[in-house]
């Protein structure tokens, strides 16, 4: 028992207070709101990226990585080679986004460079199912993503084969853009068919998040927020994460 009680306060120093702690634990009736949080390094000083990461890994659940070619979207950022080098600085949970076109010929090279979680975009691929049964069976979590012009019925067939399913709220490419209010009707409806047929796949959202926008979409039922801006160009990005997990938790 005393060594469980020491377990539990290990936790509550490395989330900051027993309120932290215990909000993703079960209530009475064993439902509960999971809150992750998945900053975007697309939005850290690139120069300083090693530090970037530190200054939020013990504050955040996820670290989001968005993969750009210039094809599937009008941007360019970085790859393997850079996933790898960051790879050695951090044990943090790697959230892969990749905007790549026909990523099934990279699955192979995301996974040795340290991916925990990929995600592929449905339009990126004329196999979505391939692609996301080739990512288990490479012992890492599948997502499938889709853009804001994509209806989210295209991605009801694939449930089954998702951890994670990523809602776009800013058309992708570029970091910065203002929250698309109108994409969380997908949210919902996704949310619905996960509880329908009792599956476990998380919910994340990625576009213009937040204090107040994640409230709208964990209403919806979001629940692993990309927080981009609103986490890297602040000064204390602490206290960034922190209210923005807050908020989600509010409504």
């Amino acid at each position: 028992m005393i060594r469980h009680i020491f377990h539990i306060l290990i936790l509550c120093r490395e989330r900051n207070t027993l309120t932290d702690f215990f909000a993703d634990k079960p209530t009475v009736k064993g439902v509960f709101k999971m809150v992750k949080i998945s900053p975007s390094i697309l939005a850290c000083d690139f120069s300083r990226m090693g530090e970037e990461i530190k200054r939020i890994e013990r504050f955040s659940d996820y670290l989001h990585v968005d993969v750009m070619d210039g094809i599937f979207v009008p941007n360019i950022s970085f790859g393997m080679p850079v996933i790898s080098s960051i790879r050695k600085t951090t044990d943090m949970f790697f959230d892969v986004h990749l905007m790549i076109d026909r990523p099934e010929r990279y699955i192979d090279d995301f996974v040795k460079c340290g991916a925990d979680l990929i995600t592929i975009h449905y339009e990126s691929t004329k196999d979505p199912a391939a692609v996301l049964k080739k990512i288990r069976a490479c012992g890492k979590k599948a997502g499938l993503s889709i853009k804001p012009k994509t209806d989210v019925s295209v991605v009801l067939p694939f449930l089954p084969l998702c951890d994670l399913v990523l809602v776009m709220t800013v058309e992708p490419g570029f970091g910065g853009q203002k929250f698309m209010h109108d994409m969380m009707p997908k949210v919902k409806a996704l949310r619905d068919a996960v509880e329908k047929d009792g599956l476990d796949v998380e919910i994340e959202v990625d576009g213009g998040i937040n204090k107040e926008t994640v409230k709208e979409a964990a209403k919806a039922g979001a629940d692993v927020f990309v927080a981009g801006s609103s986490v890297f160009a602040v000064e204390d990005a602490e206290k960034a994460i922190s209210e923005i997990r807050d908020a989600a938790k509010s409504f």
